[in-house]
C-alpha cells in the first residue's frame, strides 16, 4: 500500500492543477445539486420492533389518518393574579385562540377545547389548549410552528401569562456560530503548530471542501433516500473533525520530509506513502464506526451512520490526492518563516541539526515516560478509573422540557402545567387496546381501565374505539414527572397486567404516547450499546493487528479506549446527573443521561481515538522496523507525531467544547461527552498509558505468531517495503544511467 500511496502522491503533486480542477467540479456540482433539489422534509422517526412503535402501526392501520404518532403542542394559559381562566373576559379570549390555532395550519388535525375536555385547574388559575398534527415534530413546516407560537402572543395581549410546550416548537438547534468557533481555534491551534499561515490554512481548505461535498450530495440526494434534514449534522461535524485531522498528518510529514532534505515532489510521494498509509487505516476505523450504527436497527440512526461514513471517506480521498496537489501550489511557503531563513526547503541540513540539538516536547516527554513507565501507567489507569466510578450510576432516558432552560417557553408551559395540574400531565400515556380477537371488546376495555387505575394513576380518560370498533384508546395520567422513575414503573406495570387481561381476554394491551417511546427508545439503545461496542472493538482489532503486525498493540488500543470512554461517561454523569459543576457548565436541570449519548460518543471518539493511536504508533512501528530498539522508536514516535496529535487534539477539543454554551441540553450533552471523552483518549491514554505499555513490553510488543504473520497480507504501512525499493533504486541510480529509469520507473502510475 505505502508503494502505491508514494506513486499517488508524486502524480497528484505533478498533476497539481488537474487534482484541483476535479475536486472544484465535484464541490460545484454538489453545490449545484443542492440548491436544484427540492426542500428535504425530515424522515419519520421509527423504531422498529418496540410496544411503542407497534401501537402507532396499529393505530394508522386501524384508524388512518388519526396520526397517533404525530406532533403535539399544549398552549398552556394563567390567569393573572386574583382572576380565573374562567372569568368571561379571559374565556372568551382563550376561545378565539382555539378558533384562530384551527384554521392556522393545515398540519393541524385537532384542537381541543380546555371548556369542553375540562382542561382547567381545580383552582381556576390555568388551562390548556391540546393540539394534535397530522405530520411527527420533525415534518412541522416553518409557517405551522409560526401560526403556534403567533397565537400564544396574541393570547399574551389580554394579560394572561401564555406558553407553549410539547414537541411541535422541537427543532434541530441551529449550531453554526458553535462550529465558526471550533474552526477559528482550530486555525489559531494549526498556525501555532505549523509558524506558517499557508500550512495552517491547508488543512482548513481541504477539511472545508470534504464537507462541503459530503454534505451538498446528502442534500441534494436527500428527498431520493429518504434522508431527512437533520441527516448532515453527524456528517458535517464528523467530516470537519477528521478531515482537519488528516489533512494535518500529511503536511505535518511533508514538512518533516523536506526537513530531511527531500526534494518536493520526492517529499510528497514520502508524506502520502507513510503518512496517507496511516490516514487509510484511521479512516477505516472510523467508517466501521459508523457503519455500526445500524446495528441499532433505528432507521434514522443508520440513515446519519452512512452518510458520515460517506463524508469520511471523502476525507481521506482528499487527504491523499487534493493535500499533495495544494502542497505543490504552496511552494516554500509551507514552511516557518524560521524554517526558510534557515535555508532552501529540499536541503534541510541545518534544520536536522537544529532538532537534534535541541529536544523538542514530545521527545522529552517520551524519554520521562521511558525512565518511569510504571507510575505513569498507574496515574493514567487510576486517574481515570476515579473519574470513570459514577459511571456505575448511569442512568438512561430522554429529557422532557422540564431539562429545556428556564427562559424558554417549552419549559415555561411544563412548570406551569405541573403546578396547575401535576407533573404527569406533562407526560401522558397512550394506552391501546386491540380487542379484534376478544369477545367482548367492551368488557376487555373496561377491564384494562380497571387495572391502570388500580396501579396509582392520576386520572384514566374514557376509551375511545375506533369506527369499526375493534381498536380502542385510553389516555392515562400518570403522578410523576415523562422522566422519572416512577412513570417508567406505571409503564412496566401496565405491560404486566395487559399479559394477563391477553390470557383473560384475547385483547391485546399495549403503551405508547411519547413518553413510552422514549422509554422504549432508551431500552433499545441500552441493549445495543454492547453488541456495538463487540462489532467496532472487534473489527478495529483485526483492522490494527494487520496495522502494526502485533496481537498486544490492538490489544492495548482498544482496553485503553474503553477505559477513556468509561472515564467520560463517569464525567458526563457527575456533571449532568449529579450536578457536579453543574452551574460551570450551564445545567439547569439535573436528570438521565440521553440513551442516543453513550453509543454516539462510541462512535465518534472511537474513530478519532484510532486516529491518534495510528498515526503515533504507526510512526514507532516504523522506526522500529527500520532497525530502531522498542525505547528509540517510541521517542522517535513521539518525536515527529507528538505535537501532531495534541495538535489535532486540541482542534477537536474546541470544536466539540463550542457546542456545550448551546441552550438545548441535549446539545450541551453531546458537546460536553466528545470533549472530555477526546482530552482523556488523546493526552492520559495515548500520550501517557501507551507509551508506557510500549515501554514495558519491549520487543514483545510487536510480537505475531509466524502462522498469523504468514496468514495476514502484508499492506506496508510503514513503508518498509517502499523504503527498501527507494534504496535500491538510489543505489542503483548511483551505479549508472540505467538508475534513472528505474526510478522513473518506479514513481509511474
Amino acid at each position: 500500500m505505502a508503494t502505491f500511496l508514494y506513486k499517488l502522491g508524486r502524480l497528484t503533486f505533478r498533476r497539481r492543477g488537474f487534482v484541483a480542477l476535479i475536486w472544484v467540479a465535484l464541490l460545484a456540482a454538489g453545490i449545484l445539486g443542492a440548491a436544484t433539489a427540492s426542500t428535504a422534509t425530515s424522515s419519520s422517526f421509527s423504531i422498529p420492533g418496540t410496544e411503542a412503535q407497534r401501537a402507532f402501526d396499529l393505530l394508522e392501520e386501524r384508524n388512518p389518518g388519526n396520526s397517533a404518532d404525530g406532533a403535539t403542542a399544549r398552549v398552556v394559559f394563567k390567569a393573572p393574579e386574583g382572576e380565573k381562566v374562567t372569568d368571561a373576559e379571559n374565556k372568551r379570549e382563550i376561545t378565539g385562540i382555539v378558533k384562530e390555532l384551527q384554521s392556522g395550519s393545515q398540519q393541524i388535525a385537532k384542537v381541543d377545547d380546555p371548556f369542553q375536555t375540562q382542561a382547567v385547574s381545580q383552582n381556576g388559575s390555568t388551562a390548556y389548549i391540546s393540539v394534535s398534527y397530522q405530520v411527527n415534530s420533525m415534518e412541522l413546516t416553518d409557517a405551522t410552528r409560526d401560526s403556534l407560537e403567533d397565537a400564544g402572543k396574541d393570547a399574551q395581549k389580554s394579560g394572561m401569562k401564555v406558553e407553549i410546550g410539547g414537541d411541535a416548537l422541537q427543532v434541530m438547534p441551529h449550531t453554526g456560530t458553535a462550529e465558526i468557533i471550533g474552526v477559528v481555534i482550530a486555525a489559531i491551534v494549526l498556525v501555532i503548530t505549523f509558524g506558517s499561515l499557508v500550512a495552517a490554512g491547508l488543512p482548513l481548505l481541504t477539511a472545508l471542501i470534504g464537507v462541503g461535498i459530503g454534505v451538498s450530495t446528502i442534500t441534494a440526494l436527500a428527498n431520493v433516500l429518504d434522508l431527512g434534514s437533520t441527516t448532515s449534522t453527524l456528517a458535517m461535524m464528523i467530516g470537519l473533525a477528521v478531515g482537519i485531522d488528516y489533512a494535518l498528518f500529511i503536511v505535518s510529514r511533508y514538512r518533516a520530509e523536506l526537513a530531511d532534505g527531500r526534494e518536493r515532489e520526492e517529499a510528497a510521494g514520502r508524506a502520502v506513502g507513510t503518512a496517507g498509509s496511516a490516514v487509510v487505516f484511521a479512516g477505516l476505523t472510523v467508517v466501521i464506526a459508523l457503519v455500526g450504527l445500524a446495528v441499532v436497527n433505528i432507521p434514522m440512526l443508520t440513515k446519519m451512520g452512512f452518510a458520515a461514513a460517506g463524508t469520511v471517506a471523502i476525507a481521506v480521498v482528499i487527504a491523499l490526492t487534493l493535500v499533495p496537489a495544494l502542497l505543490g501550489f504552496a511552494g516554500k511557503r509551507v514552511m516557518g518563516r524560521k524554517a526558510r531563513k534557515a535555508g532552501e526547503p529540499g536541503n534541510g541540513a541545518d534544520l536536522t541539526k537544529s532538532a537534534d540539538a535541541k529536544p523538542n516536547m514530545g521527545t522529552r516527554w517520551a524519554r520521562f515516560v521511558l525512565r518511569k513507565p510504571v507510575w505513569v501507567m498507574l496515574v493514567g489507569v487510576l486517574g481515570l478509573g476515579v473519574i470513570a466510578v459514577p459511571a456505575a450510576s448511569l442512568e438512561m432516558g430522554l429529557p422532557d422540557d422540564g431539562a429545556q432552560p428556564k427562559s424558554t417557553t417549552q419549559r415555561q408551559a411544563y412548570d406551569m402545567l405541573s403546578d396547575g395540574f401535576g407533573p404527569g400531565f406533562n407526560g401522558p400515556l397512550m394506552v391501546v387496546v386491540d380487542t379484534k380477537n376478544s369477545s367482548d371488546g367492551k368488557a376487555a376495555a373496561a377491564r384494562v381501565s380497571e387495572e391502570i387505575e388500580s396501579i396509582g394513576v392520576v386520572a384514566v380518560a374514557p376509551a375511545q374505539f375506533n369506527k369499526a370498533g375493534d381498536t380502542a384508546t385510553i389516555v392515562v395520567i400518570p403522578k410523576d414527572r415523562p422522566s422519572s422513575h416512577a412513570t417508567e414503573e406505571v409503564v412496566h406495570d401496565i405491560r404486566d397486567a395487559g399479559g394477563n387481561i391477553k390470557a383473560d381476554t384475547g385483547a391485546e394491551v399495549l403503551v405508547t404516547g411519547a413518553t413510552a417511546m422514549n422509554i422504549d427508545f432508551s431500552q433499545k439503545m441500552n441493549d445495543a450499546l454492547v453488541p456495538y461496542l463487540a462489532l467496532v472493538v472487534g473489527l478495529a482489532f483485526l483492522l490494527l493487528m494487520l496495522v502494526f503486525r502485533s496481537i498486544l498493540v490492538p490489544l492495548k488500543a482498544a482496553l485503553g479506549f474503553l477505559l477513556s470512554v468509561v472515564a467520560a461517561l463517569g464525567a458526563v454523569v457527575a456533571v449532568f446527573q449529579w450536578g457536579w459543576l453543574g452551574s460551570l457548565f450551564g445545567v439547569e436541570q439535573t436528570g438521565p443521561i440521553m440513551s442516543m449519548m453513550p453509543i454516539f460518543m462510541v462512535g465518534v471518539v472511537f474513530g478519532l481515538a484510532m486516529d491518534y493511536e495510528v498515526f503515533l504508533v504507526t510512526r514507532m512501528r516504523e522506526a522500529y522496523v527500520h532497525g530502531e530498539s522498542p525505547g528509540q522508536a517510541i521517542v522517535t514516535g513521539f518525536k515527529h507525531g507528538a505535537r501532531v496529535v495534541t495538535a489535532a487534539a486540541v482542534i477537536m477539543m474546541a470544536v466539540f467544547a463550542g457546542f456545550i454554551g448551546s441552550s438545548e441540553q441535549m446539545i450541551k450533552m453531546i458537546g460536553f461527552s466528545l470533549a472530555i471523552a477526546v482530552l482523556f483518549d488523546a493526552f492520559v491514554v495515548r500520550m501517557a498509558i501507551v507509551p508506557a505499555v510500549l515501554a514495558l513490553l519491549g520487543r514483545k510488543a510487536w510480537w505475531l505468531p509466524r502462522w498469523l504473520d504468514r496468514a495476514l497480507p502484508n499492506v506496508d504501512v510503514e513503508g518498509e517495503k517502499l523504503q527498501q525499493q527507494l534504496t535500491d533504486t538510489s543505489d542503483s541510480a548511483g551505479s549508472g544511467d540505467g538508475g534513472g529509469e528505474g526510478e522513473r520507473e518506479l514513481v509511474r502510475v
